[in-house]
């Protein structure tokens, strides 16, 4: 195994050093792998597709899935990237809009809860928001099952903005400790919790779909400002993060509130350019028990 992930890092340097032209080059080639050789996850893929859009037909889905796995191979190369890629690079790449609602929720002295979808490049995301902001980013991450290899994520993550991950399990410590700063915590909230983290349902591309309801409690036990970003692909390599208000006075939400309009900008984004979001993994594995309390209120 060591072997192997020796392996590895000498070819994401490689990777890394290519030239953008020959990046995609190498992209292209990946796509025919991932797609026609190994087909990589295309019943998940297909399922998703499927039950998330049934009004498509068969070649509607067939065109989403492909186009998916030509964005999916552009991450993989992206990401790399991030190895050796410069500050001027990813700004050149990655632009924000309304930028100033960020900016406004800090001259209200409030730290935020950035919220976002596994939509575009989410990782070239977080490095750009960094980059941009005086104050602290943090990106809260599940860490990989395999620490070499997990260490090594850390390191493409933190390249260009030093000490700003935050484990998930550690997540409310590590908040409770910034209490006195303001800063930027990013959550990609559309990943699939384990059932014991599940604690709301939700409609979601029509099917019920377990959430964690951390970046509601978390925003209203600490008075953060919330926001969902966008993350559009408008070209090749180039993106566009749209910034939107979800809250800038949580505790005045009612319950549930914070978690639904996230829920409604993530599937907003997703419909607008449905191969733009991460369809292969299993977003619904879990399906809600008879003797659910919510189920019970519903």
């Amino acid at each position: 195994m060591a072997i192997v992930y020796y392996l590895f890092k000498a070819v994401v340097w490689f990777i890394s050093k290519l030239p953008f032209r020959c990046l995609y080059l190498f992209s292209d080639f990946l796509f025919l792998l991932i797609y026609y050789i190994f087909s990589y996850r295309k019943k998940v893929v297909y399922a998703n597709l499927s039950n998330a859009f049934p009004g498509k037909s068969k070649q509607e889905i067939k065109k989403i899935a492909k186009k998916y796995y030509r964005n999916l191979a552009d991450i993989v190369v992206e990401v790399l990237k991030l190895r050796s890629i410069s500050s001027d690079q990813i700004l050149r790449r990655f632009s924000f809009e309304n930028i100033e609602i960020i900016r406004d929720l800090f001259r209200q002295n409030k730290s935020i809860i950035v919220t976002i979808g596994h939509c575009g490049n989410w990782e070239w995301m977080g490095t750009a928001l960094g980059l941009i902001t005086e104050e602290k980013g943090y990106a809260i991450v599940k860490p990989l099952s395999d620490k070499r290899f997990d260490r090594y994520m850390t390191f493409l993550r933190t390249r260009l903005n030093e000490d700003s991950v935050i484990p998930f399990k550690d997540t409310f410590r590590a908040l409770i400790r910034n209490k006195n700063k303001l800063t930027l915590n990013v959550f990609a909230a559309d990943q699939t919790p384990t059932r014991s983290e599940i604690n709301y349902w939700g409609q979601f591309f029509n099917q019920e779909t377990g959430f964690f309801l951390g970046i509601e409690k978390i925003a209203t036990s600490l008075d953060m400002g919330v926001v969902f970003i966008d993350i559009q692909r408008v070209g090749r390599g180039r993106y566009n993060g749209v910034v939107s208000l979800i809250t800038d006075s949580p505790k005045e939400k009612g319950e549930h509130e914070i978690i639904k309009k996230y829920i409604s900008l993530l599937e907003l984004s997703i419909t607008r350019a449905p191969d733009n979001w991460l369809w292969s993994h299993r977003r619904w594995k879990h399906r809600r028990d008879e003797t659910d309390p919510q189920k019970k209120a519903d």
